[in-house]
């Protein structure tokens, strides 16, 4: 059986991240998505909230389940019985950081395998930071995440102007 874990902060999960995780979830047999809970940053959404959208948003995939983990991937990846780290990639950029965490990675672990996935065209100039970006504008994101965490990305940021007041 190939597992596969799909790691990221998802904060928010884009369409990118839906379209990496759709075809992952086909060409493996079982795909866990790791949400980093990540102490040095703080995000717009708290580790179990983004398990939680991302559970949602998956759940038309049988074969992928959504966990929260914090430490070293490869420790998190061993815990998962899985031999496979996926990865997407937007552009060039992306590629460089990708692929010396990969090394180090392999490095840590070496019967870990990273996969690169590039990410669809469409999706390419897509990223979580961009979405929070236009969101605390109020800009339009409907075009950038899935239909069910609009609403929620958007009164996010109607509680933290609030808040503000």
């Amino acid at each position: 059986m190939l597992i596969a874990v799909y790691p990221g902060s998802f904060d928010p999960t884009t369409l990118g991240h839906l379209d990496i995780i759709e075809r992952s979830a086909k060409a493996v047999d079982h795909l866990i998505i790791g949400v980093l809970n990540n102490n040095s940053k703080t995000p717009l959404f708290s580790a179990e909230e983004r398990v939680k959208m991302l559970r949602d948003v998956t759940s038309i995939f049988p074969n992928v389940e959504v966990q929260a983990f914090s430490g070293l991937l490869v420790d998190f990846a061993r815990q998962c019985n899985a031999s496979v780290i996926i990865r997407g990639l937007r552009a060039i950029t992306d590629f460089e950081y990708e692929l010396q965490m990969a090394h180090s990675n392999r490095m840590l672990a070496p019967e870990l395998d990273t996969i690169f996935l590039t990410t669809n065209l469409k999706y390419a100039y897509v990223s979580s930071s961009m979405v929070k970006e236009v969101a605390s504008f109020g800009g339009d994101i409907s075009q950038f995440v899935p239909w069910q965490l609009k609403d929620r990305i958007e009164e996010k940021y109607r509680d933290r102007i609030h808040e503000m007041r």
